[in-house]
């Protein structure tokens, strides 16, 4: 299994938790998925009249780690103000860090991005960087303490899979001990078995499955994937051709005048 900041998971399949129809559907989504994380917005919960308590006892229930995020975030201080906010509520110094500069794409900005890491990793946080695949962005999150590196797939929600290959590929020739998660965009269980291919730790999924037709069908289909995107990986696939080469030997073969 894979471990992110000294805590071994029981998966390399991370759930979100936003969008399912029902709280029951949720639930057995996460448990066929056997998710070795949850995510959570801070956002579901409501201090005033404690409108999300149902929500974060369902959560806890499940005996799942869970890793807070600043989803719609848009800035350092509201940023940093709601990861700080998450560790009160869920009790927890894990945090996925979203700090968004654009609207149409949702793409990270990196530059509010490693501010906010290095302010959060200061303050005793462990840091999960929702980035894009910028080796030198990449790099100054590990400097600000970051331990884990969670790069885009394509935009959130599009479910267009993995964008930028190339990208992807570099960030784990450049990082090969550091923990990589393949973090949004991902549409289909095809999608993250690629991305562990890759040599990927984990994904990170949840439109996908929380708006599939049968969730709970499709979080098994994304535990199947992950299980055998990793085992490919560690199998170490053949490479490429560009020239046919015989499956059958031809030594031997009959030789007619």
């Amino acid at each position: 299994m894979t471990r992110f900041y000294g805590t071994e998971l029981s998966s390399r399949l991370m759930l979100g938790t936003a969008q399912y129809p029902s709280p029951e559907i949720l639930a057995d989504a996460v448990r066929h998925a056997n998710a070795g994380v949850v995510t959570v917005s801070l956002r579901r919960e409501s201090a005033g009249q404690r409108a999300g308590q149902a929500f974060w006892n369902l959560i806890r229930d499940l005996g799942v780690p869970v890793l807070p995020n600043t989803a719609g975030c848009h800035s350092v201080r509201e940023a940093v103000t709601t990861a700080q906010m998450a560790r009160e509520v869920f009790g927890t110094d894990w945090i996925k860090l979203e700090v968004i500069g654009e609207s149409d794409t949702l793409q990270p900005d990196m530059f509010a991005l490693v501010e906010a890491a290095r302010i959060l990793s200061e303050d005793g946080f462990k840091v999960f960087p929702y980035m894009t695949e910028d080796l030198v962005g990449a790099e100054r999150l590990l400097r600000a303490g970051c331990e884990v590196l969670m790069p885009w797939g394509a935009p959130i929600g599009s479910g267009k899979g993995l964008n930028n290959l190339f990208g992807l590929r570099a960030l784990r020739a450049h990082f090969p001990d550091i923990p990589l998660v393949v973090d949004a965009g991902i549409g289909v269980p095809s999608h993250a078995a690629q991305a562990m291919e890759l040599g990927y730790d984990a994904v990170l999924i949840n439109t996908a499955v929380a708006k599939a037709g049968n969730p709970v069908e499709m979080a098994r289909a994304f535990a199947m994937a992950v299980e055998a995107g990793r085992m490919a990986y560690v199998a170490d696939p053949m490479e490429a051709r560009d020239m046919a080469v015989p499956s059958t030997p031809t030594i031997g073969q009959a030789v007619l005048a």
